[in-house]
């Protein structure tokens, strides 16, 4: 996967999980709730960030609390186990989702709180795949000082709302990314075994 820098791990992380939604309802454009919300989660992570600093369990709640309301994790993590997905109870697929989420958090929350103030946030299109039912929003992060990072976000209706499930960083899904190193995995342990180990923290995820 592409190297990244740990002040873009900190905006893709805070971008992929810290989106927040004020009960976005499915009327309301995907492109209109990444720009909207991106920049309410820039500017709570600047306004807050010595009292996030200095409590981290306040950043950790912060971000668990606002990821069930736009990420999609159990779709995605559907999506990431592909095959070994393929007949297991939905409880075993949610324990996954948990895990592995949780271990990113843990892997790059502190990383949050370097978010550069001036980082901004730029929708340039809004494209609809299979007849409407995706829609994929192309943006660009622009920082100080670097280059324009494109991150694009793939989005699905669930419950009358739009869901991100997939972020794509310079090319490179989210996705795919780990459905590749899961699939090693789960070659040859269950699934029950890998989530245990991410549990635990006893599985390096990719960046």
């Amino acid at each position: 996967m592409i190297p990244l820098n740990k002040r873009f791990l900190a905006l893709f992380v805070s971008l992929l999980f810290g989106l927040v939604s004020l009960g976005c309802a499915a009327q309301q454009k995907p492109g209109e709730i990444v720009a909207e919300r991106t920049k309410v989660v820039l500017e709570t992570l600047v306004k807050q960030r010595a009292e996030f600093s200095a409590d981290r369990a306040k950043l950790d709640q912060f971000v668990q609390s606002e990821l069930n309301t736009l990420f999609d994790r159990e779709y995605s993590a559907r999506l990431v186990l592909a095959m070994h997905s393929r007949g297991v109870d939905a409880a075993k697929i949610t324990a996954f989702a948990n895990a592995l989420i949780d271990t990113l958090l843990r892997k790059y929350g502190a990383a949050l709180l370097e978010t550069d103030p001036s980082t901004d946030v730029k929708v340039l299109s809004e494209t609809p795949l299979r007849n409407g039912e995706l829609i994929r929003v192309a943006t660009e992060v622009h920082r100080r000082g670097g280059a324009p990072i494109p991150v694009d976000y793939l989005f699905r209706q669930s419950n009358g709302e739009w869901k991100v499930f997939d972020v794509i960083v310079e090319g490179v899904s989210y996705v795919q990314t780990y459905r590749t190193q899961f699939d090693e995995l789960l070659r040859r342990q269950s699934l029950e075994q890998v989530t245990e180990r991410l549990q635990q923290g006893q599985i390096d995820v990719k960046n």
